[in-house]
């Protein structure tokens, strides 16, 4: 055998196969690179918001000026955005005493129309003008005790959108459904009946708050693993009705009994962006610790 030969069979036979190997093994850790990436960036990207919802609480002006005085302190060089959403007849005090600081004031629901002969209702319109950034749309408890419907809810959505306020959209299952494994097909139908005829534009000022029912202030505990599936799960819902670009940006927060003891190792999760607390949040050095969080 000739010695051109023997270097051309040991050329086919070794060396090609290396180098193929070698850079197959490049591409491969070059995708996997830029995946993990593009993951970061996605959520660098996606500022952190701890919200509070003090619901039917506290019982006077004077509790509730008092709560928000205790959490100043607590509130000097946050990791994320910060929202309370305050009964209407606290707004604007609560609003006055937090003015300077990070905490912003928010609504703890709306009326979807902008006037009229409608006893007891409150217009985005009018917490708006009393100091008012976001808007929750579609709690569990307005749902299930004020018999919101995904109609109703789309259109408060809608009408805080029309303002310059931000809508919290909130989705979640019921114990039922839970077991029933429906957890991401209940999802799937709120997210899409609640944003139906929400702009892509629009989504820039959308935040989702998934809340599963069952865990909210039942002491059962939804596993931060869990969430972030469900997370996933959302993410990808909001990408098929509007697109991966839009999905990436939108911030989820979980909302479920969420206390300082649980908040850093929720906050870790790649597709949780933030809480909705309740509870916690009627105590100052709880609030307090959560909204500043430590990632695990």
């Amino acid at each position: 055998v000739s010695p051109v030969s023997t270097m051309k069979s040991f050329i086919m036979t070794t060396l090609l196969p290396l180098s193929y190997a070698f850079q197959t093994g490049r591409v491969f850790q070059s995708v996997h690179t830029r995946a993990k990436v593009e993951v970061r960036g996605a959520m660098e990207m996606r500022t952190p918001f701890i919200a509070g919802n003090w619901k039917e609480n506290p019982v006077t002006l004077q509790d509730a000026t008092s709560l928000a005085e205790s959490l100043k302190p607590l509130a000097g060089s946050l990791p994320c955005e910060v929202g309370i959403a305050v009964p209407y007849p606290f707004i604007s005090a609560v609003a006055g005493v937090l003015e300077g600081t990070d905490i912003q004031v928010m609504a703890q629901s709306i009326h979807f129309e902008d006037s009229g002969a409608f006893t007891g209702a409150v217009a985005a319109t009018m917490v708006e003008s009393v100091g008012c950034s976001y808007s929750l749309a579609g709690h569990s408890e307005r749902r299930s005790v004020f018999g919101d419907s995904d109609a109703v809810v789309n259109s408060k959505v809608k009408k805080i959108l029309e303002t310059k306020m931000g809508a919290i959209l909130c989705i979640g299952e019921t114990q039922g459904e839970f077991e029933a494994g429906l957890t991401n097909e209940v999802n799937a139908i709120q997210l899409s009946k609640g944003l139906s005829g929400v702009s892509a534009e629009d989504m820039s000022r959308v935040v989702i708050a998934y809340e599963p029912v069952w865990a909210i202030g039942t002491g059962l505990v939804c596993p931060s693993d869990t969430a972030q599936l469900v997370h996933e799960s959302i993410r990808a819902q909001l990408a098929k009705l509007y697109s991966s670009e839009i999905a990436d940006s939108v911030r989820i927060q979980y909302g479920g009994s969420v206390t300082p003891d649980s908040v850093d190792e929720l906050m870790s999760k790649p597709d949780i962006d933030g809480c909705l607390v309740g509870g916690a949040s009627l105590v100052a050095e709880k609030f307090g610790r959560i909204m500043n969080f430590e990632e695990a």
